[in-house]
């Protein structure tokens, strides 16, 4: 406790009330500054004049694991402590960061319909389960902000007329011009209650069930910094603002990214840094990627955001042998400052989202990409826009079940070496890496879960009985226990080299559309060694003469996935599906570009 004083500095002050002046204009910005700085004493003095946190956030050792607080099951157990046993009987320490989907009591939507934010789930657990897991890692939660189920006492109170609740959702009159609202679903978006004042609309980006939120009430925005403190007092670090995007509503616009949104998340990270400085937002935006991105601010606002173009990149990748569309988007990859970096990753509890790469991907790519998904027991989620209600918005597919087949070639076998070649370029990109548990297991596409719960998005949410899971995990010939081991063998590596760093700079090179190839370089300061990562993406030998590798390529090196001394100036020979990363010998690291 010596580093902490419960007297907020006067600069955090100003800068809390200018936001606030900001998003509440004609409020009393000093009374609510100070009210909302007073739910994170006390304030850490590590914060320099400038109210900005030198505390380094990451490294190449951070690496996230995906996972609901049920994915793993047992007997006479609670589920979040049969995730705790797994962590320790099988990636030990391999995962710096663990990310537990919502898990509080909720009505659907697998947890993203918030019934008690207070409170965990007495199916899961409870926060003693919760903090244990937090002790082990850096514990990352969903700040479920933009709407709340619709069985939460908060709307009772709301059909009740009173309070705390009665003013806490967006309401509209039907007839307000909507037309321009965008939004991922396709059911209406408004729907009928009744209360002591007669008939309201409430607002429902989601669904019937999740109804969104009324931030123009700051006494929302100071229920969840409430919320924010709750989770910090439990061990989480990481706040996964989920459907952020959403959250301001101005009727006429598209209600997404508006400004006050973007100076809320502005205010939450200030004041989580302000209380814990290792803190970190990370935004949730399935948008195109420059809406994506804006979600940096300049340095000020979310620390990290989900690379979301990357999964449908890769996957397109994989199963077309082309990397032409991967090599252009990464050149096109804006360098990050280095208080800002993405989450990559390539599979999640959700779909693989085709928003992002809506801009990137011609008509052909993307009908061909879901055709042969939907050959592989895919489903296509849709969402309305500009009045029809098919347009594609993601497809709901087992990471493990896409990457069964080609275009060339619907089934063959290279399953297991493609899976594990997608997730060796995401693991070398520039970021911290993140995989989902059902990517770490080789999860099957689970078509009971899908028909019993008729959600598409079930189909990637097995959960395993665990018992059964450590018995394929036993066994050397099951899938299973293949890609898990090989997943667990490069984060091995990988978080040995500081050229991984989530802040070492990126080049991609264009060698053929048959590889995907870049160099990670630690800063030039560093006596680290540079990184050539590449990448066979088809399921043919290839050998790559030295004239076509990149000068600096061309030079004695350690291949370190397969521990082999590589020789660049007589070219390269790659297997299908074969990846590398090479370190250049001792004698030849010093490499001018």
């Amino acid at each position: 406790m010596n580093n902490i004083t419960l007297k907020a500095p006067a600069c955090l002050l100003d800068k809390v009330r200018t936001f606030l002046e900001i998003i509440y204009p004609g409020q009393d910005a000093d009374t609510l500054a100070q009210k909302a700085i007073a739910v994170f004493e006390p304030i850490h003095d590590s914060l320099d004049d400038s109210c900005a946190s030198a505390t380094p956030l990451w490294s190449e050792k951070d690496i996230a694991l995906l996972t609901y607080g049920n994915s793993l099951v047992e007997e006479e157990n609670r589920p979040l402590r049969t995730l705790d046993r797994f962590l320790a009987e099988f990636t030990h320490d391999r995962f710096s960061i663990i990310h537990i989907l919502p898990f509080f009591p909720y009505s659907s939507d697998d947890g993203f319909a918030v019934m008690d934010y207070y409170t965990v789930n007495p199916s899961l657990g409870n926060w003693t389960d919760i903090r244990k897991i937090a002790g082990r890692c850096r514990l990352m939660a969903d700040l479920v902000v933009n709407h709340t189920s619709s069985r939460t006492q908060w709307f009772e109170n709301f059909k009740k007329g009173i309070h705390p609740g009665k003013d806490y959702y967006v309401t509209v009159d039907p007839e307000s011009d909507l037309s321009k609202v965008i939004r991922p679903r396709t059911s209406p978006l408004l729907r009928e209650v009744a209360t002591p004042d007669g008939p309201r609309h409430v607002w429902c980006t989601f669904s019937h069930d999740q109804v969104d939120l009324d931030f123009k009430n700051p006494d929302v925005l100071m229920e969840f910094l409430s919320i924010i403190r709750h989770y910090l007092d439990n061990g989480v670090q990481i706040f996964r603002l989920d459907a952020v995007a959403f959250l301001w509503k101005e009727v006429c616009t598209t209600c997404l990214h508006l400004g006050q949104t973007h100076k809320i998340v502005k205010l939450m990270r200030t004041l989580i840094q302000a209380h814990n400085p290792r803190a970190i937002i990370i935004t949730e935006t399935n948008v195109p990627a420059r809406e994506n991105l804006s979600y940096f601010g300049i340095g000020d606002e979310a620390q990290v955001v989900y690379n979301f173009p990357l999964p449908p990149f890769v996957l397109n990748t994989m199963v077309t042998g082309n990397s032409k569309g991967i090599t252009d988007w990464l050149k096109t990859m804006p360098d990050t400052m280095e208080s800002n970096t993405c989450l990559n990753f390539i599979a999640s509890h959700d779909g693989i989202g085709l928003r992002p790469v809506e801009d990137y991907f011609s008509h052909q790519e993307m009908r061909q990409l879901i055709d042969l998904m939907k050959a592989f027991g895919g489903r296509i989620s849709t969402r309305a826009l500009n009045g029809h209600k098919d347009n594609p918005y993601e497809i709901n597919i087992s990471l493990w079940d896409a990457m069964k087949g080609t275009i060339h070639c619907r089934a063959d076998n290279f399953q297991t070496e493609r899976f594990i070649c997608a997730h060796t370029i995401m693991l070398g990109l520039k970021g911290i890496p993140a995989i989902y548990i059902h990517s770490l297991l080789g999860t099957e596409n689970d078509y009971d879960r899908r028909e019993n719960l008729q959600s598409n998005r079930a189909v990637n949410r097995h959960i395993w009985d665990y018992p059964d899971l450590c018995k394929k995990l036993a066994n050397p010939d099951d899938h299973h226990h293949q890609v898990f081991f090989a997943l667990c063998a490069l984060i091995d590596k990988r978080k040995e080299q500081p050229a991984f760093h989530p802040d070492a700079g990126q080049t991609t090179f264009n060698i053929n559309r048959k590889v995907v190839a870049f160099r990670r370089r630690p800063d030039e300061n560093s006596n680290a060694f540079a990184l050539f990562c590449i990448h066979n993406i088809t399921d043919q030998a290839l050998t790559i003469p030295p004239k076509d590798l990149p000068e600096q390529w061309q030079r004695a090196g350690v291949d370190l996935i397969s521990e082999k001394t590589v020789q660049l100036d007589t070219g390269l020979d790659l297997a299908p599906y074969q990846s590398m990363w090479i370190k250049m010998t001792a004698n030849h690291h010093r490499i001018d570009v």
